[in-house]
């Protein structure tokens, strides 16, 4: 008889985050996510204890990852900027779909109202504060952006440019949430540069 496959919580984190993208925290199941992750509903009960402790514990994953997530996206791109710009095309993979912003909104709702998960959500903000900082910083280095630009006000800037456009394209629709993110960023972007950078669609 073949021994079951030892699934990790890695695996299981995999798991949830697979339907999580399916359907929102109203659907969201202990039992349909160990379905998803090949073990018994109880065998979680066991493991996390609730479906809040499980979220709880994936959120704290996230945001503890986002140092290793920009690190990856160094490894990617030569120049600090493109790698904002990739920064912002990741946050808007969360609006693939209308139906899919719907649910990561319908998320964030429980994030924002559950104290444990508002914490881990402020942390990961954080981090990424962090490596947009950090990314600015070395943009200066390299003569990409001028000198005097003002990094902590960029910085929020760039958060709420991207978290904000997310919204917009909601409402608009108009082109890919990519592209929709691409534009807010670039003409953020613009006057602090050094040089003219491509457009949009020339880099489409």
């Amino acid at each position: 008889m073949a021994r079951p496959r030892k699934v990790s919580d890695d695996d299981v984190y995999a798991a949830a985050l697979r339907v999580m993208a399916r359907v929102g925290p109203g659907q969201l199941t202990l039992a349909e996510i160990a379905e998803e992750a090949g073990v018994t509903a109880g065998a979680l009960v066991q493991r996390f204890g609730s479906k809040r402790d499980l979220l709880v514990r994936l959120a704290g994953l996230l945001g503890s990852g986002m140092s290793a997530f920009f690190a990856q996206l160094r490894a990617q791109h030569d120049s600090p900027l493109a790698v904002i710009r990739a920064y912002g095309e990741w946050m808007a993979e969360m609006a693939r779909t209308p139906g899919a912003l719907l649910r990561n909104f319908a998320y964030l709702q429980v994030d924002l109202t559950d104290p444990d998960l508002r914490r881990q959500l402020v942390a990961q903000s954080r981090e990424v504060h962090k490596e947009l900082a950090a990314s600015l910083r070395e943009a200066i280095a390299r003569r990409e952006l001028k000198r005097a630009t003002d990094i902590p006000a960029l910085v929020r800037n760039l958060d709420a440019i991207i978290s904000g456009a997310l919204l917009t394209w909601a409402f608009h629709h108009q082109g890919s949430a990519k592209t929709w993110i691409a534009r807010h960023v670039d003409a953020l972007l613009a006057p602090h540069c050094t040089r003219r950078t491509p457009s949009v669609s020339a880099r489409q």
